[in-house]
């Protein structure tokens, strides 16, 4: 067995997360299909609406994403209507990203098609588990697991 074949034999936490999240991706694009969004526009929509107006930056933070990935999946959103990025009067070289009008109905729009992919997804899944897996993830996607991960050194 080469190195490679055993560094990747099934035990690969990247390529693991990977894959699920594909799979939990294309489920949820499935049941949200209906509305026009796909799961990860829904996903910016809905940290627009619970962070206000926040910067680009802000946004990004709060999604992982990096900025220039972020101003990427905002421009369908922004085409569409359902964003405003506008200059941050407070500081003009910042960016602010509201939710408008259609972009509120939109969000509302998809939250009866959203809480059934959750529902169909803890009867398959268990209500425990993926409140676990919820958490696990949480601590994962955190900035002080990416501060560790740097300082941490194989055994």
């Amino acid at each position: 067995m080469t190195a490679m074949n055993r560094a990747d034999g099934g035990q690969c936490n990247f390529t693991a997360l990977r894959k699920a999240t594909r799979r939990v991706s294309q489920l949820y694009d499935a049941a949200l299909a209906p509305s026009g969004l796909r799961s990860t526009q829904r996903a910016i929509l809905i940290h627009i609406a619970r962070a206000g107006t926040p910067t680009m930056g802000e946004l990004a933070a709060l999604l992982v994403l990096d900025r220039s990935a972020l101003a990427h999946n905002l421009k369908p959103l922004e085409r569409d209507g359902l964003v405003a990025v506008t200059v941050d009067p407070g500081d003009r070289r910042s960016r602010l990203v509201a939710l408008t009008s259609l972009g509120t109905a939109k969000l509302d729009a998809t939250t009866a098609l959203w809480h059934d992919a959750q529902e169909r997804f803890e009867a398959v899944f268990g209500r425990e588990q993926a409140e676990a897996l919820r958490a696990t993830l949480a601590f994962i996607a955190d900035d002080g697991f990416e501060r560790a991960f740097a300082a941490a050194r194989p055994f």
